[in-house]
């Protein structure tokens, strides 16, 4: 008797063991919308339309899985060769069902999710805006990718903003400063991504998180507040010393005002896992105007 039921429970046995594999491979994932997307597998080709999304990806080693991204998705370099597919704003439809992607990575606030959702394909709205965002995005895209320990790559974003902090000499904390990311002007408030890294350098963030993340200001604002250093990029930093009253601040008459490069920008105003290297971009600006 035993002999015959030995190749019965065998069988049983490795389709159990085979359901099992098919059930660890189907996922589900929420996004920031609150949608819930299923996956019967981790999802081998992507579209990323959002570049702390496409930087994301690669820095947890799956850059070969994109096939295509947004226009201003510039790093790493490898992913420069990719199908390009408009921006978050304008998003090519056309272009990214072409590309038939096991999934399209975008910003909540990105056009064209639903449209997509119509035509079949998944979508994933993620949009990190904080340090909070950018490590809770490394759980999800670490969930979604099969990747196991996502929050490697946040601890070393947290190791070195820390070790930026520490290089910067005791005179560098509670200094005044100003960061505009776009000339309306447009500024880092304590409350965006950015304003937390000046937080951690211990340095004082002239707008206060009470007028938002990226608050466009009067540029009244900024005089009144005569901040002790200026960061800006060179895409900027034109028009500055042209706004009335501007010439007379404390930054500019000191020539405290850091001008970064596009390459610089594109670092320091993406929160994803390039959030390290920015601030040691701003730790250095403060260390070359306070010596």
């Amino acid at each position: 008797m035993a002999k015959i039921l030995k190749p019965w429970m065998r069988a049983m046995w490795v389709l159990a063991a085979l359901s099992g594999v098919g059930a660890s491979q189907a996922l589900q994932v929420t996004d920031d919308r609150g949608v819930v997307v299923d996956f019967e597998r981790s999802p081998q080709r992507i579209v990323s339309v959002l570049p702390s999304l496409t930087e994301t990806v690669c820095a947890l080693d799956q850059c070969q899985r994109l096939v295509g991204v947004d226009r201003y998705s510039n790093f790493p370099e490898s992913v420069r060769g990719l199908a390009q597919v408009g921006g978050g704003i304008d998003p090519n439809i056309e272009a990214i069902v072409a590309l038939r992607p096991d999934v399209v990575l975008m910003a909540a606030s990105s056009r064209g999710a639903e449209r997509l959702r119509a035509l079949g394909l998944k979508v994933l709205a993620l949009e990190p805006r904080s340090h909070a965002d950018v490590r809770r995005v490394l759980d999800k895209l670490g969930q979604l990718l099969d990747v196991p320990d996502a929050q490697r790559v946040w601890r070393v974003i947290d190791a070195s903003v820390s070790a930026a902090a520490q290089s910067l000499p005791a005179k560098a904390k509670g200094v005044r400063v100003y960061f505009e990311v776009n000339s309306g002007p447009y500024a880092a408030g304590e409350a965006s991504f950015i304003g937390e890294t000046l937080t951690r350098l211990q340095v004082r963030n002239i707008v206060p998180a009470a007028l938002g993340p990226f608050p466009k200001l009067n540029p009244e604002f900024v005089v009144r507040a005569n901040p002790d250093v200026i960061m800006v990029g060179d895409r900027n930093f034109s028009s500055m010393e042209g706004r009335p009253g501007w010439t007379g601040m404390r930054a500019i008459q000191s020539k405290r005002v850091c001008v970064f490069t596009a390459e610089q920008s594109d670092v320091l105003v993406r929160p994803g896992p390039r959030m390290a290297e920015g601030a040691r971009i701003m730790a250095r600006c403060l260390l070359d105007k306070l010596s």
